[in-house]
C-alpha cells in the first residue's frame, strides 16, 4: 500500500523484546502467582509438632498455604495464606505479619485481618486443633 508507511526494524524489535516482558508481568499478578503451591487444604492436614508455634507467635506452612497463630493464653487460629486480592500464595512471616509476594499486601497472623492494602478482606479463618501435641489444620479440624 502506498500511503501507508512500514514499521521500522528499531520498533519490530523493540515490540519483540517488550511484549514478552509484559506477558511475564501479568503471569506474576495472576491469582497463581506464577507458582504451583497447592490450594488451601480441604481435608484435615497435620502441620507438625504444636511446639513449633510459640505463644505469642506464628509459623508459616507454605506447602499447605496455612498460617497458625498462638495467642497468650496458648489458644489456636489458622488462616488460609492465599491472599484476598489476587489470590497469591503468600510465602512470608515476618513476627506476627504474613505479606503478599505479588502486591504487598500485610495481613495480621492472629487476627487474619488486612495491616496493608491493597487487599481489603480479612484471611479466611480455617479451623484448627491440637492433638497428641501435633497440630491438625483445615475443613474438619
Amino acid at each position: 500500500m502506498p500511503g501507508r508507511p512500514s514499521a521500522s526494524r528499531r520498533t519490530v524489535l523493540r515490540g519483540a523484546v517488550v511484549t514478552p516482558v509484559a506477558g511475564l508481568g501479568l503471569a506474576a499478578c495472576g491469582p497463581g502467582g506464577g507458582t504451583s503451591a497447592p490450594a488451601t487444604p480441604t481435608a484435615p492436614v497435620d502441620l507438625g509438632a504444636e511446639s513449633e508455634v510459640p505463644k505469642g507467635g506464628a509459623k508459616l506452612y507454605r506447602d499447605h498455604n496455612v498460617v497458625v497463630s498462638r495467642d497468650a493464653s496458648g489458644a489456636l487460629k489458622a488462616f488460609s495464606t492465599i491472599c484476598t486480592h489476587a489470590g497469591c500464595p503468600i510465602n512470608k512471616l515476618q513476627g506476627t505479619t504474613v505479606v503478599c509476594p505479588c502486591h504487598g499486601s500485610e495481613f495480621d497472623a492472629t487476627t487474619g485481618k488486612v495491616v496493608r492494602s491493597p487487599a481489603t478482606e480479612a484471611l479466611a479463618s480455617l479451623p484448627v486443633r491440637a492433638e497428641g501435641g501435633k497440630i491438625v489444620a483445615g475443613p474438619g479440624a
